[in-house]
């Protein structure tokens, strides 16, 4: 792989705290719904299995267009693709603070699929090429994060912000945030590297196939569980406030993991047998949670945390997988397919846990059919590490 000139020590913490925070901002959209979910319901007049179509639009936008993705970043260069990521953040906020009623909100979160199908596929090509390849592991950790600082910041803000300013007004503060990080990019990812001709589309071989299988289920999983998380705790009688900082907890416990678990991954001969052990985690924590009620929601902390802890950091494991294994492909657009598949499963995911839920009477009933989705993630890894050991790991 071509590595350009690592970065100079001034501009190391400027470029991993833009890494940060281009994963976190295409991803609060989905953690302000969750923790702001009752007030929304209440507002809209909407049910509250509704809340899952929110992400149907924004994860399906960018499921197809991740397919896509790495060769636009390759032909944009990091610079100009990290200004349209923070741009789309800026306006899709400012329609969801404006614009009246659920169905014209609906729409606008399509235009944030743009920002989430273009993080990973920068976020990494900008490792790959300025990140010394000791240090690659941590950094693509230290950048997942930020998916999980924005579930911190959703919990533990946004309840409090909207309580003074609205939903709508807590939504408004988003927008000149995601502006001012538009032009940083600019200046801080220094000039556009030399045009390059766009790679034709990437061939699926069977190693890429099974990470994207492994991670689509993962994200049906994270997506399911979090969106309807306070819902299902002020079910129990928690206070809205309370329940957002659930979500809080379960950004605080993914960014530990993520920072934990990405570099252990990176020491490990395979990875993807990690990946089966902090799924069959998350399972036993989704299956504590099903037997939180009134008299035990501390069951729901533990099982928030154990969530946060194992299945966050997958993602983040997958992607550091993708920098160091060159049989998956080329970084940009091996990380646009995979990324491609979990935005699939952050499509579906709610949608469909709301449909059983709906059926169903409750979301507990609903989440029991995650520890199938779960199972069957369980399996795809332990293949995909049978199929790795045959064929070899390339690192770089």
């Amino acid at each position: 792989m071509k590595t350009v000139s690592a970065t100079p020590p001034g501009h190391e913490f400027g470029i991993r705290t833009l890494l940060v925070l281009a994963m976190a901002m295409p991803m609060l959209l989905l953690y302000a719904v969750s923790s702001l979910g009752p007030q929304l319901v209440r507002d809209l007049a909407i049910a509250p299995e509704s809340l899952g179509y929110f992400t149907v639009g924004s994860f399906g936008v960018a499921a197809v267009l991740s397919l896509r993705a790495g060769a636009l970043v390759d032909r944009l260069g990091t610079r100009f693709a990290l200004c349209l990521l923070f741009g789309s953040v800026a306006l899709t906020f400012a329609l969801m603070a404006s614009l009246p009623g659920f169905y014209s909100l609906l729409p606008a979160t399509a235009l944030l699929g743009l920002a989430q199908a273009l993080a990973n596929p920068a976020t990494n090509l900008l490792i790959a090429r300025r990140v010394a390849p000791q240090h690659k592991a941590f950094v693509v950790g230290l950048k997942q994060s930020g998916v999980q600082l924005a579930a911190l910041f959703a919990g533990a803000v946004l309840p409090v912000c909207a309580l003074k300013l609205g939903w709508r007004g807590a939504f408004a503060l988003v927008v000149p945030l995601a502006l001012v990080l538009a032009l940083w990019s600019l200046r801080q990812t220094g000039q556009p590297s030399s045009p390059r001709t766009a790679r034709g589309p990437l061939a699926l071989n069977a190693r890429l196939g099974l990470l994207m299988a492994v991670q689509c289920c993962v994200g049906i999983i994270l997506s399911a569980f979090v969106t309807f998380l306070p819902l299902y705790a002020v079910g129990l009688g928690m206070a809205q406030t309370e329940a957002g900082l659930l979500v809080a907890l379960f950004g605080a416990m993914g960014m530990m993991s993520r920072l934990v678990m990405t570099p252990l991954g990176g020491r490990l001969r395979e990875e993807a047998f990690l990946l089966a052990g902090l799924q069959l985690i998350s399972g036993l924590s989704i299956a504590i949670a099903l037997q939180a009620d009134t008299t035990s929601t501390t069951l729901l902390w533990l099982a928030v945390s154990g969530v946060g802890l194992s299945a966050v950091a997958t993602n983040a494991i997958a992607m550091s997988m993708l920098i160091r294994d060159q049989a998956f492909g080329g970084v940009a657009t091996a990380s646009g397919m995979v990324s491609a598949a979990f935005f699939a499963g952050f499509a579906i995911g709610p949608a469909c846990v709301g449909e059983l839920a709906r059926r169903s009477g409750s979301v507990a009933s609903a989440w029991g059919a995650l520890l199938a989705v779960l199972a069957l993630a369980v399996v795809l890894s332990l293949c995909l590490a049978q199929l790795r050991s045959r064929g070899g790991v390339t690192t770089v």
